[in-house]
């Protein structure tokens, strides 16, 4: 079953990792001001399946089979890396040269943080069952991996949470009405929960161990707070409407 679930959300994800791009190629006219977090959605899942892809690799047949699941897995992580590199980027320059933007979109800045903890995530989860399939030194090379990029990836996660932190703050003064786009205050977060984890588990470190309990305490009461806001305006009606496209200062 788990075989099975993994190979079906991983052939939908790669799918939209390459169709929706595509079609914004192609089929739309994107603003110079039209970056946001949302962009990061489509690319992001051949990431998760890359974490999720490393539990299965010691399950799998030992030999070619697990082989090519580990290299399908690294080879995932590379197409939602590069590709969330570059969308980063354009939300960045989106930031900076167009600072007025509507408020209900402000907390789609913290989706920035999904894929750089779920690669800390998988890179650490993918060097653990790296020796069952991959050859010394290339086994030790993965491990090694999963902390020398793991800690600097980590650490621009944690210089973007400051950032979308502040964002947000700067945005609630002014007024954010509440709208679906506070999940996003969730699932990103969680993935800087298992990537600090991971970090932790590989190294020891009781600085890292307190990072990950805080964050994670942040996710809880993120989740919860969204949850509560979401069955409240589905029972007031009106929560699906579009939200006021009021500009944030």
């Amino acid at each position: 079953m788990d075989t099975v679930l993994w190979l079906s959300g991983t052939l939908l994800g790669l799918v939209t990792s390459v169709w929706i791009p595509y079609r914004a190629m192609t089929r739309h006219s994107v603003a110079p001001d039209g970056a946001f977090g949302g962009w990061l959605m489509p690319v992001v899942p051949p990431m998760v399946s890359a974490a999720n892809g490393a539990l299965l690799v010691p399950y799998a047949p030992a030999g070619q089979l697990r082989l090519t699941l580990v290299l399908a897995c690294y080879a995932m992580f590379g197409i939602s890396l590069f590709a969330a590199l570059i969308i980063t980027v354009q939300i960045w320059s989106r930031l900076v040269h167009h600072t007025s933007q509507p408020a209900a979109l402000v907390p789609t800045v913290w989706i920035v943080l999904g894929p750089l903890g779920q690669s800390v995530t998988a890179a650490n989860a993918l060097g653990s069952v790296a020796p069952l399939a991959l050859p010394r030194p290339y086994a030790t090379g993965a491990e090694v991996f999963g902390l020398l990029y793991g800690l600097p990836a980590w650490g621009f996660a944690m210089m973007w949470l400051a950032l979308a932190a502040a964002l947000t703050t700067r945005t609630v003064r002014a007024g954010l009405p509440f709208s679906l786009t506070w999940w996003s205050f969730t699932f990103p977060v969680g993935t800087c929960v298992t990537g600090t984890s991971a970090l932790a588990m590989r190294t020891g470190s009781a600085a890292l161990q307190g990072a990950s309990a805080a964050l994670y305490v942040f996710l809880v009461v993120s989740w919860c707070t969204v949850a509560v806001r979401t069955v409240r305006g589905c029972a007031r009606g009106g929560l699906f409407l579009p939200p006021p496209l009021t500009a944030s200062t």
